[in-house]
Parts: C-alpha cells; sequence; structure tokens
C-alpha cells in the first residue's frame, strides 16, 4: 500500500516557523479545514512552549485553507501540496490573532479608509552550509559562485516555477555560500504567501541534495547578513500612484505620506520586522543593510531605497519603496501587516518627507535604528499608534515567545547566538 497523495495545511508563526497538519489530499475540505490550536502561537524559535500564555490549554481553532494558495512540494517520498490558511474560531469567523487575518484586516483598511491598494516583492537571501553551519562555496556574483550551487539551484527554481512562484532572479550574492532569489510583483497578500512557499521549497530541495539552506539573518556577527526586502508600490483604481517626477525623489503626494509613516513608527515595527535576537547587528551602518531610518535615493543603507529605473522602463509603473529592514526571523503577513498600517497612519495625518537622502550616509544625519531587541522593543511599547495595530493577545504572545528565546541564548556569546539561529532558520 504506498501512501496517499497529502495536503499539509499549514500556517506561519510569530517566529516564521511554517506549522500545520497534514491529511490525505481527496479529504482536504476548504470549509472545515483541519483542527488547530490557540497555544500552538506561543512556540518560540527554538520549539519551546511559553507559559503563561493568553490561551493556556482552553480553546478550538480550525485552519481554513485557501485553495487558490496551493503549491507543491518537492518531496522525494511522494506527492504533497501545501495551503496557506486562515485560522479561524470554530464557527468560521477569523481569529483576532491569525497573522495572514491580521494583514487583510490591514489592507481593508487601506482600501476602505484611502481607496489604496499594494502590489509587493520580497526578495531573500539564504546561505548553503554544511552539517557544521559553515558556509559552503563561493559568492560575490561569481559565475563559479552560481555553477557550484548547482544542481540544487536548477532543482529550486523548477520547484518554485511548479508552485506557482514567479521568481524573476536567482543569484550568488556577496557572502560565502549566499544566494539572492528576487520573487515578481503580486497583490499583498500572495506576496506575503510566496514569500512562505519560497523558503519552504528552498529548504525542502536543498534538503533532498544533501544540503542544508539558512534564512538566518547573520551566520556569525562579521559575516554578511541575510536579509528580506520588501519593494512595495500602491494603486488606486487599477493605477500605479507611487511615481511623480515633481515629487521629492520622484515620489509622489502619497508615496511620501507612506513613506514618512514607515519612518514615524520605524523603531517599533522592528519588534516585527527584525525580531530576533540578532536581527539588530544587521541594521548598522556600513553593513549594507538599513543604516537608519530615512529614504534615500539608489541608497542600499536606507530603511526605505528608491531604485533606480532601468532604461526603457515606464517609470510610473516601475517605480517603488524598498523596505530593507526584515529578515527571515519575521511573519511575512505581520512585516505586511505593520508596513501597511504605518502607510495608513502617514496618509491619515497628511506627512511629509524632510528630505530624501542622495549621497553617502555619511553626509548626512539621521535617525539611528534600536541597537537591539529590547530597544525596538520598548520603542513599540511607547509607540500609542501602533499599540492599537495589533490585539493585545498577539502583542503579549511575541513579547513571551522572544524573551522565551532570550532565555535559551542567556550565556552564550554573539557568535554562538548567531550559531543557534543558523540551526532554526
Amino acid at each position: 500500500m504506498t501512501d496517499s497523495a497529502l495536503a499539509f495545511v499549514a500556517t506561519n508563526d510569530l517566529v516564521a516557523v511554517t506549522r500545520g497538519r497534514a491529511l490525505p489530499l481527496h479529504e482536504l475540505s476548504p470549509t472545515s479545514g483541519v483542527g488547530w490550536v490557540p497555544a500552538n502561537l506561543a512556540i518560540n524559535s527554538f520549539g519551546r512552549l511559553m507559559e503563561p500564555n493568553p490561551f493556556g490549554a482552553l480553546g478550538d481553532l480550525r485552519l481554513l485553507p485557501d485553495m487558490a494558495s496551493r503549491a507543491a512540494l518537492p518531496l522525494p517520498s511522494g506527492n504533497c501540496d501545501m495551503f496557506l490558511a486562515d485560522q479561524t474560531q470554530p464557527d468560521g469567523t477569523p481569529w483576532e490573532c491569525c497573522p495572514r487575518s491580521i494583514l487583510k484586516k490591514a489592507l481593508d483598511r487601506l482600501a476602505e479608509d484611502h481607496g489604496l491598494s499594494i502590489m509587493a516583492a520580497f526578495e531573500h537571501e539564504f546561505a548553503l552550509v554544511d552539517e557544521h553551519g559553515k558556509p559552503e562555496g563561493p559568492g560575490a556574483f561569481t559565475l563559479s559562485g552560481l555553477i557550484g550551487g548547482e544542481p540544487f539551484g536548477a532543482a529550486a527554481r523548477r520547484s518554485l516555477s511548479e508552485a506557482g512562484v514567479r521568481w524573476e532572479n536567482w543569484l550568488p550574492e556577496f557572502g560565502p555560500g549566499q544566494f539572492e532569489v528576487t520573487l515578481a510583483p503580486e497583490p499583498a497578500l500572495r506576496a506575503a504567501d510566496c514569500a512562505i512557499i519560497t523558503r519552504e521549497i528552498i529548504r525542502t530541495v536543498a534538503a533532498s541534495h544533501n544540503k542544508r539552506a539558512t534564512f538566518a539573518p547573520l551566520l556569525h556577527p562579521d559575516a554578511v547578513g541575510n536579509g528580506v526586502h520588501v519593494h512595495l508600490s500602491l494603486w488606486r483604481d487599477g493605477d500605479p500612484v507611487t511615481y511623480d517626477p515633481s515629487g521629492r525623489g520622484g515620489l509622489s503626494d502619497v508615496a511620501q505620506a507612506a513613506s514618512a509613516g514607515i519612518l514615524d513608527h520605524a523603531a517599533g515595527m522592528l519588534m516585527w520586522t527584525a525580531p530576533s535576537h540578532i536581527s539588530a547587528l544587521r541594521l548598522t551602518p556600513h553593513r549594507w543593510s538599513a543604516a537608519g531610518s530615512f529614504v534615500g535615493l539608489q541608497n542600499r543603507e536606507a530603511l526605505i531605497r528608491v531604485a533606480a529605473v532601468p532604461a526603457g522602463c515606464d517609470p510610473s509603473q516601475a517605480y517603488n519603496l524598498e523596505f530593507r529592514a526584515a529578515d527571515a526571523t519575521a511573519n511575512p503577513y505581520l512585516v505586511m501587516a505593520v508596513l501597511v498600517h504605518a502607510i495608513c497612519d502617514g496618509i491619515d495625518r497628511g506627512l511629509t518627507l524632510d528630505s530624501v537622502l542622495i549621497g553617502h550616509i555619511d553626509d548626512e544625519e539621521f535617525n539611528a535604528l534600536p541597537v537591539d531587541l529590547a530597544g525596538a522593543i520598548t520603542a513599540f511599547n511607547n509607540d500609542d499608534i501602533a499599540g492599537g495595530w495589533f490585539p493585545p493577545n498577539l502583542v503579549e504572545v511575541a513579547l513571551a515567545v522572544r524573551q522565551g528565546e532570550l532565555e535559551t541564548l542567556r550565556g552564550l556569546d554573539m557568535q554562538e547566538r548567531c550559531q543557534a539561529y543558523v540551526e532554526r532558520y
């Protein structure tokens, strides 16, 4: 007797780990889904269930699969399709702490209050490492680096395409064994779905080639980091509205307000976009990451980068904002949700950009980002506006899981902490 085709009904939790339940594919129902437990949200990166938590042993949920999110997973043992799901109450109503539903609610706010939608694309960086967590192979954009990643790379790209993920670029990045895959723009919810699918496929394909792929923010305190860059463009009535050639940095008034909203809440947002206990190490000057809270024209150290438009492209279609202070320890739905809420607040208050940095960071003053997760948490707790973006139970659990991680890491130096995250991501 052979195992039938599987459906894995999945959610992505507060520490960006994809969890769920499998059942025979032919038994999958989009209206009843599979059972789930509220306290599962309280599992931290190192597999510890944090207690106490707001849920305890009480309650039941359902994971209702979004059938349009179906993605074939390349398992050598047989067929398995992953379906990303919304966590709901037994009666089908959304659960307030479901990250995917939280993003939907944020997008509804943007549409209802401002008539806007978002097209988005995630860029992922990851590294191939050996059994000791050491990176394998050359990098730095070389042909030998690309070839050294084969045949894993070919299998991963093929599997992404077969799963419905539209990828645009695959390249050996600057760090040893490091690669980057950039995805094509999609509506915001689909973009977050694709971010999760991409990570799981790359890890699965790597394992089938006797390799390990890690998306950990840093392999070593002094190493090149693995970031997740989120590209955003604003749309109204089917047309892009991000670009204005007369605007500061080429940004329209609404894009400037959106950017100013992100800058205004940047410090507290890092609790959700760069939430591990090593994430802040990347976010310092001269690491080609987000060095501070500013908008920069073609500047890879800006929190929000405005990229150049290639010759022959219509800038009104290609202009976008690149948010550079996220990594793969963050839930993609919550990354997108905090960005959307910050954008809404910037527009609500009619904020404007004081400046767009043109030139190097050493030439200007800008607001520094928190130096550690504790600083980001403090900033979030002091941000009365951002405090209303999420239900209190979600915030309580998020704080608990990160505190639990800190207890696991206590006594380890930064190199050992980086290694701990390499193993988990």
